[in-house]
């Protein structure tokens, strides 16, 4: 239809147009004449306008012979004008047949009408009825707003209400005394749970007026006088129990460990008292520390009473040094000296008492020892005797610390006023005994004690006692050093010509030496300090140059030698069963020996065989310079020695073996010299004599 419709429009627009032309050429240019009629409106296709534009007529005629109607037209020849009233006059059918179905259909299009009219009225009413709903729902939406609003405040209120109640209700709880309270405080006996529990209840109640009273709540007047009479009564009943407590310590015979423990179950009382009534704990305080150190300086002064009775009678005197001979006359009135000195110079089993089992093992008891006729050195005293320290030490710095609720320098100072007593007595038993003390070895064990004791300290978390290890520490050490001065001295001032005849065996102060060194080597390698390896210096090279002294006493250069090669031996070896074989006494002990040895191998061989080893080092020199062709000049001289060799190394070589044997008192140190000494013989210049001489040889006796 839309294509016909086109169609139909370009049809007549062309006819339009050429009845234009046709009345133009009948009428004139001008179109005057009796027939003249009113001019065409046209609109846009009125080409006479001056506005019509030709390009737009172009694109609008060339959009309509786009059509494939006009197309198809076009291409067959249609005449346009015949074509054109075909189609009105179509047209004015249809209109005319629309017209008559528009008339046979008038009753529905009234009944038609009449349903709209209707909807129209019914969608009116409904417009009404949304419009007050939307009125009622605005005024609604106002109510909701307003029940919000008061919703939100009867919220906060509520709030408000609930917090007032819980405040009031702890002020309530925190100022009304219960009967429970009441009963257990004034009926109950201290040691049971309910009492401690009450009393913790009270001591709330009591700060929780207080805190009140500050903020000036009259209500506090009601029940200050129902908790002053209560924390009267308690703080009467906590004074009984703690007093009793405390003098149970008294009692002869008392573990007062016992009573100490029960007072760490009830440590709250103390608290209370110091919350409550600081006078009181002031006191209970005071008759703890009063009556604790009296019990501690009257229990160590009877046990180091009793514990120095079980003690060596025989001790280290100040005569007993290391320089002092044996055979040291004394005087009339003079007291014995020890059997035997060199017992003072031994370490022996005496350094197990700083070994970890023996180190805190349980203290010495007198009474049994003196039962089974048991004797100690002073070092296993001292350990017994501070290890008590230590261990009662630490239980009642704790003790102070957990029942007197204190810590740091309070815990100090209230430590110190319980032990210091104890501890000031132990220190001048101390430095009594050591002034008349000339043991080196128990006073270095006696140090590596407390240096391990401290160390336990640390571990326990105990700080009080340092002041005191520092003490003893500052008694010992100076002591130590006094003692091994005096050994040195005595070494430096010793004259070997009063020691008696001489013997080329190890000397009895070379053993001592031995002995001395070693132990406290042994002892120093746990707990290394310098000090004591400064003094050791000190006293080795003071020894060293006494066996010197000493061998320059014997006439004969191989007496020297074998003195001397069995003093270091005898040091080197003992160093070397006690000490570290590394330790600088036994390197330095070594190389005196490898060297005197050497020296003794060439001294032994001169005799029988000089003339040889000095031919051989002769020979030696000469081919080092390059001047080996010398040597055929001594051909003779060398048959002669060695034809000589030959017929006698046998009965050399026996001599020699017999001859050491008999010198050196070591068997061991004998053979590796004679090993040495037959390993020894030098290498000879090429001679056809040379074969003459028999390979080197062992002893029998050698490993």
């Amino acid at each position: 239809m839309a294509a016909a419709a086109t169609m139909a429009a370009a049809a007549r627009e062309l006819v339009l147009r050429a009845g234009a032309s046709d009345m133009e050429e009948e009428e004139g240019p001008l179109g005057s004449g009796p027939g003249l009629q009113e001019p065409l409106q046209l609109g846009e296709l009125d080409i006479t306008s001056d506005e019509f534009i030709l390009d737009e007529v172009d694109v609008h005629i060339q959009a309509n012979l786009e059509d494939e109607l006009v197309k198809e037209a076009l291409k067959t020849g249609v005449d346009l004008r015949h074509y054109s009233k075909q189609v009105e006059l179509e047209l004015q059918q249809i209109e005319q047949k629309s017209i008559r179905d528009y008339i046979q259909e008038s009753e529905n299009i009234a009944s038609l009408h009449n349903q709209i009219t209707a909807c129209d009225a019914v969608l009116e009413r409904m417009e009404q009825m949304l419009g007050a709903f939307q009125s009622d729902l605005s005024s609604i939406s106002s109510e909701i707003r307003t029940l919000q609003e008061q919703s939100g405040a009867m919220n906060i209120r509520l709030r408000n209400r609930q917090a007032v109640r819980g405040k009031l209700g702890e002020l309530v709880d925190g100022l009304v005394v219960p009967s429970a309270l009441v009963t257990a405080i004034l009926e109950a006996p201290v040691t049971e749970p309910r009492f401690l529990e009450q009393l913790q209840e009270l001591d709330a109640k009591a700060a929780a007026v207080r805190e009140q009273e500050a903020r000036g709540t009259a209500a506090c007047a009601d029940v200050r006088g129902v908790l002053d009479r209560l924390r009267v009564k308690a703080v009467t009943k906590i004074r009984e129990f703690i007093l009793q407590k405390i003098y149970s310590f008294r009692k002869p015979m008392t573990n007062y460990q016992i009573p100490q423990t029960a007072l760490l179950k009830y440590r709250f009382f103390y608290q209370f008292l110091l919350g409550n009534e600081r006078a009181t704990a002031k006191e209970m305080r005071d008759e703890y520390v009063e009556t604790l150190s009296k019990i501690y300086v009257s229990y160590y002064r009877s046990y180091l009473g009793r514990l120095m009775k079980v003690q060596y009678e025989e001790v280290a005197e100040k005569d007993d040094l290391m320089g002092v001979e044996d055979t040291a006359k004394k005087g009339f009135f003079s007291k014995p000296s020890l059997r035997s000195r060199n017992t003072i110079f031994t370490l022996g089993t005496r350094g197990s008492v700083i070994s970890p089992t023996e180190l805190e093992a349980p203290i010495l008891v007198p009474h049994t020892a003196q039962r089974g006729d048991q004797r100690y050195p002073f070092e296993a005293l001292f350990r017994s005797q501070h290890y008590a320290l230590l261990d009662n030490s630490c239980r009642e710095y704790l003790f102070i610390c957990e029942f007197f609720v204190v810590s740091g320098p309070a815990a100090h100072d209230l430590f110190h006023a319980v032990m210091g007593r104890t501890l000031t007595m132990t220190l001048k038993h101390l430095e009594s005994y050591l002034a008349d003390c000339y043991d080196a070895i128990a006073v270095f064990l006696c140090i590596h004690i407390v240096l391990r004791f401290r160390n336990i300290a640390a571990k326990r978390d105990v700080p009080a006692l340092d002041r005191y290890w520092e003490q003893v520490l500052a008694l010992l050490w100076p002591r130590f050093e006094l003692i091994l001065e005096m050994n040195v001295q005595s070494v430096r001032s010793t004259d070997p010509q009063r020691l008696g005849g001489l013997d080329t065996r190890p000397h009895y102060i070379t053993r001592r030496y031995a002995e001395f060194s070693s132990a406290l080597v042994s002892i120093n390698q746990t707990i290394p300090n310098e000090r004591t390896m400064q003094l050791l210096g000190q006293l080795q090279v003071e020894v060293e140059n006494f066996v010197l002294r000493v061998a320059a006493e014997f006439s004969s250069r191989k007496e020297q030698l074998v003195f001397l090669i069995n003093n270091y031996d005898m040091m080197l070896g003992v160093l070397m069963e006690r000490a570290a074989d590394d330790s600088k006494e036994v390197e330095s002990f070594q190389q005196l020996l490898n060297a005197r040895t050497q020296e003794f191998i060439e001294e032994l061989l001169s005799p029988p065989f000089g003339g040889l080893v000095a031919f051989v080092k002769e020979a030696e020199s000469l081919i080092e310079r390059g001047q080996a062709e010398r040597l055929r000049g001594e051909e003779a001289r060398v048959t002669q020695l060695i034809r000589g060799f030959g017929s006698s190394w046998k009965s050399s070589v026996e001599s020699l073996s017999q001859d050491v044997m008999r010198s050196f008192t070591n068997f061991r140190n004998g053979t590796s010299i004679i090993q040495v000494t037959c390993n020894s013989q030098p290498p000879l210049p090429s001679h056809p004599i040379t074969n003459f001489l028999p390979p080197a040889q062992h002893h029998p006796s050698d490993p």
